[in-house]
């Protein structure tokens, strides 16, 4: 949810039917509107930077500037701008760099219509959004060789929380929002805020996703 107000979206995507496809889509729901597309990675930071949206759609696989070198720039020229990745299957390891780097979240290309819409929705609110198809691969990669020295350094990390804190955290390893995570914990979805804004600090994470992926490499 977005508290009734209107969710300003750029697309940034290098095939036209791609980015015609996106946009009748976001457009099919009176929260959300497209206020300009890219074909490029130059053209998504510029526009952003002119239109300072609340969600940016990117594609990986661009020319001039790639998504993945986009993001980067995005972040610092429009920093309250949430960034989406499309993704593909073939770009597992894309996808990890995407959210090291900060991204929201990212979802396949041919995900259903209203995948699409929560995307965008729980971006706009401040969420992340895993795609569940996307995310199977994504752990998938995770359990290669690097798996160990990740854990290690998770478990790390993880160790400096409260017992309370770690309970939080391993709900958002399981992509609970932050009312599911309430109820589950008798918590009050403000409180439960407050827990995921101090985890983040803590573990100095940029967003839900990557604390989200710490608490899997943690074994949580």
């Amino acid at each position: 949810m977005t508290g009734g107000r209107v969710v300003r979206v750029v697309i940034a995507d290098d095939e036209p039917l791609i980015r015609a496809g996106i946009r009748m889509i976001l457009t099919s729901d009176p929260d959300i509107e497209v206020v300009a597309e890219a074909a490029n990675g130059r053209e998504a930071v510029d526009l952003a930077r002119l239109h300072v949206p609340d969600v940016v759609l990117l594609d990986i696989q661009m020319p001039v500037l790639d998504g993945l070198t986009a993001l980067g720039e995005l972040r610092r020229a429009v920093p309250s701008a949430r960034s989406l990745i499309l993704t593909t299957f073939g770009e597992k390891e894309n996808v990890l760099r995407a959210l090291g780097q900060g991204g929201a979240g990212f979802l396949l290309k041919d995900s259903a219509p209203a995948e699409l819409i929560g995307a965008v929705r729980a971006a706009a609110a401040g969420d992340a959004y895993l795609s569940p198809a996307a995310t199977r691969h994504v752990v998938d990669q995770l359990a290669s060789g690097r798996a160990v020295a990740r854990a290690e350094e998770a478990r790390r990390r993880v160790a400096e929380l409260s017992e309370r804190e770690r309970g939080v955290l391993a709900l958002l390893g399981e992509g609970l929002s932050n009312a599911d995570a309430g109820r589950r914990l008798h918590m009050s979805e403000a409180t439960v805020k407050t827990y995921v804004s101090r985890i983040l600090a803590k573990l100095e994470c940029d967003n839900r996703v990557q604390a989200a992926l710490l608490a899997r490499d943690a074994g949580m």
